[in-house]
Formats: C-alpha cells, sequence, structure tokens
C-alpha cells in the first residue's frame, strides 16, 4: 500500500481513544485535522511536543483546526499522560500500528532495546479529506509548528 502524499485523500482510519471508543475520519469530515504522531507518551520529546501544542491550543481553534494526537501507547496510558498534562486535545491509540504502517511513520530502528513506534510525524488533513501538510521528523526534533499553523491558516482562507 502507498502511503499518502500531499494532495491526495487521506487513508481512513480507526484508532481507541482514551475513553474506549472508536475515534474515525469520517467524524472529522468537513473540519481540518491537525494529526500528530509522536513515539511514546511519557518520553521527553513527546511531553515536550504535546505540551507545545497544548499552550497554543487556542490557535488551532481560532483556525477552525481539530488536533489529534496519536501513539502506540495504550489508551490506559495515553489518559494519564492527557490528564498529568492537562491535554485538552484528544489522544488516540494506534496500538495495533496499523495507522502508523498505513501512513509510513513506522519508526525502522531500534531504541534502547524497543522496536515498534511512530516516527514523530504530522499531517493535515483539509475539510474535504486531501492532506494539505506533510512532515516526518528526525528522531529529536519537534514538529515545524510554525509550517503548520501557516497551512491551517491559508486553508481557513479558502
Amino acid at each position: 500500500m502507498a502511503h499518502p502524499k500531499i494532495g491526495e485523500k487521506a487513508t481512513d482510519f480507526q484508532l481507541t481513544s482514551t475513553d474506549l471508543k472508536i475515534i474515525s475520519r469520517a467524524e472529522y469530515a468537513g473540519k481540518s485535522l491537525v494529526l500528530l504522531f509522536f513515539p511514546l507518551a511519557y518520553s521527553g520529546g513527546c511531553i515536550k511536543e504535546m505540551c507545545l501544542v497544548r499552550d497554543s491550543y487556542d490557535q488551532y481553534n481560532s483556525l477552525d483546526a481539530e488536533v489529534l494526537g496519536i501513539s502506540v501507547d495504550s489508551p490506559f496510558v495515553l489518559r494519564k499522560f492527557a490528564t498529568d498534562y492537562n491535554l485538552q486535545f484528544p489522544l488516540a491509540s494506534d496500538f495495533n500500528r496499523k495507522m502508523c504502517k498505513d501512513y509510513g511513520v513506522m519508526y525502522e530502528g531500534e531504541f534502547v532495546g524497543m522496536t515498534g513506534f511512530s516516527r514523530r510525524a504530522s499531517f493535515i488533513i483539509d475539510a474535504n479529506g486531501i492532506i494539505r501538510y506533510k512532515e516526518i521528523c528526525d528522531s529529536n526534533a519537534q514538529p515545524d509548528f510554525e509550517k503548520i499553523k501557516e497551512t491551517l491558516s491559508a486553508l481557513s482562507l479558502n
């Protein structure tokens, strides 16, 4: 299966929310959606990333965008993570790694003896389900949040 590219229809997904409900792409139809894949809850880079989003969340709202954080952690870990860091946007579990594989963001290497987690990556899916932004980061890098907001701003003008 080819991984989604900018300008293509976003691959559908089904993930488990922190309240153990299934979240799908269809729930976000008609809205811009920022997908933020992060490797592992409670790791330093992931805490920083999610807190940066939390601290600027009003900007995403003002751009009519929804944010969804995605990791391979269980929904129970993600619920605690969201509570501990007061995250006001939803987190979802890709515990079975299907979405990470579909979106081409699985980390192929090993980190302190662990495998099977996502790379840090971000996608913007527009209101019509088309991918408008894609970024897969190096290990310790954060997403380019300014470019994400610029893309959302351009989408909100259309």
